[in-house]
């Protein structure tokens, strides 16, 4: 599976960074009013830590690993992944499985390379089904992992953010004889606030989103590499494996593609 720079998550975080700066600027406030690095700790660090305390160290550290990965585009490469598979159905039925070997090789797909290994090898089609969903069970659960990290952090930050204004006003309310002070202070208390819903609801919760989306997007793959796998193995029709295999595209792939692949 190859990888590019996601463009969406990088002109959504700029796009969004820069929406925020542009309605301050615009509402006559500055800048600098919304900067204020104590809150931005306890915020950010402070929620970080308290993740610490909900997962492992190890699991916390890798947080930022899977929030890396947002900014990457897995290409799953579902229609050529199809093409092969119609391609190893044909040789399949006309030279037998076996015949299949030699092509494994040259598999770029790991998944797809051990369903077609077990297939060679004359697995029973039970135990080829139990043993590819399995791995797609345990790819989603790790997967799964990744996003309630990520979505934890998203609910710990608007907490740390209200402690922050809760801390704020606090000390606002013991220094009440200073009238000219209690506007900026009461500013400065909320705008833990506003780091803690800014950062829950622009950055993590997204993130949180977009993983969610490529994991649905490669369990899809895996299930159609499991039914072509299954479809070869049991000696489908060439036609029936590609109607098959096309249901899982967009409606609009899947026409360009079945022209090519379903010919009268």
């Amino acid at each position: 599976m190859n990888k590019s720079l996601n463009m969406g998550t990088l002109i959504g975080v700029f796009g969004a960074i820069a929406m925020i700066l542009a309605s301050i600027i615009l509402s006559g406030n500055s800048i600098m009013a919304f900067v204020d690095i104590p809150s931005l700790a306890l915020v950010l660090i402070g929620s970080y830590f308290a993740l610490m305390i909900a997962y492992s160290m190890s699991d916390s550290l890798g947080v930022f690993a899977a929030i890396g990965l947002t900014f990457k585009q897995p290409v799953f490469n579902m229609q050529g992944i199809i093409q092969k598979m119609v391609s190893f159905s044909e040789k399949a039925r006309r030279e037998g499985l076996l015949a299949l070997e030699d092509e494994l090789e040259d598999l770029e797909d790991e998944f797809m390379k051990k369903g077609l290994r077990l297939v060679v090898d004359g697995t029973d089609a039970t135990v080829i089904r139990d043993l590819l969903e399995l791995e797609l069970g345990q790819m989603q659960t790790r997967h799964s992992f990744k996003i309630k990290l990520i979505n934890m952090w998203a609910t710990l930050v608007p907490g740390l953010g209200m402690l922050g204004t809760v801390m704020g006003l606090v000390g606002m309310l013991r220094n009440l004889d200073d009238k000219a002070s209690i506007g900026p202070n009461m500013a400065l208390a909320l705008i833990t606030t506003f780091y803690g819903s800014l950062f829950s609801n622009v950055f993590f919760i997204p993130w949180a989103n977009k993983l969610g989306v490529f994991d649905n997007d490669e369990a899809n793959m895996k299930e159609m590499i499991i039914e072509g796998v299954l479809s070869i193995q049991s000696g489908d029709n060439t036609r029936i494996l590609a109607l098959k295999l096309l249901s899982y595209l967009e409606p609009v792939s899947r026409q360009a593609l079945e022209k090519e692949l379903i010919k009268d």
